[in-house]
């Protein structure tokens, strides 16, 4: 009797797992265009290192002279920490250069980062430092 509860019980716990959606984690493709690449410079306004995936915020000035806030969405949190990145490399205010893929919904100013270059040629890739990057 206590095989048939323990049973029915895995049962409708398999049954709830397979009801939630699974939308905590994403394919980039799905959001980025990766065939659209993007070049984007502007100041830092904020860095979010927070699950599952990091973000930059910058205010880049458009043509018309508009200041426009871009999100840059990275990697890990701990991918990047673990690759060298500490939190305290990029301040508010530092002018850097993004390099990455665009949002397919391009009304959104937002895009993939796959490399941040600082203003002394430091370059961040999407999980931390990459090779060639700037002196310190």
């Amino acid at each position: 009797m206590k095989r048939i509860g323990a049973a029915a019980l895995a049962a409708g716990v398999l049954a709830l797992g397979a009801g939630t959606p699974a939308s905590a984690h994403h394919s980039f493709a799905a959001f980025y265009d990766m065939n659209e690449p993007i070049s984007i410079t502007g100041k830092i306004v904020q860095v979010r290192l927070a699950n599952p995936h990091s973000w930059f915020f910058l205010d880049v000035e458009d043509e018309s002279g508009e200041v426009v806030r871009w999100s840059f969405e990275a990697g890990t949190p701990s991918g990047m920490i673990r690759n060298g990145y500490s939190p305290d490399v990029i301040k508010q205010g530092d002018v850097v250069t993004i390099n990455g893929f665009r949002a397919r919904d391009e009304s959104k100013h937002s895009g993939m980062l796959r490399e941040l270059v600082m203003a002394d040629g430091t370059k961040y890739g999407m999980f931390g430092p990459q090779e060639n990057r700037g002196a310190r």
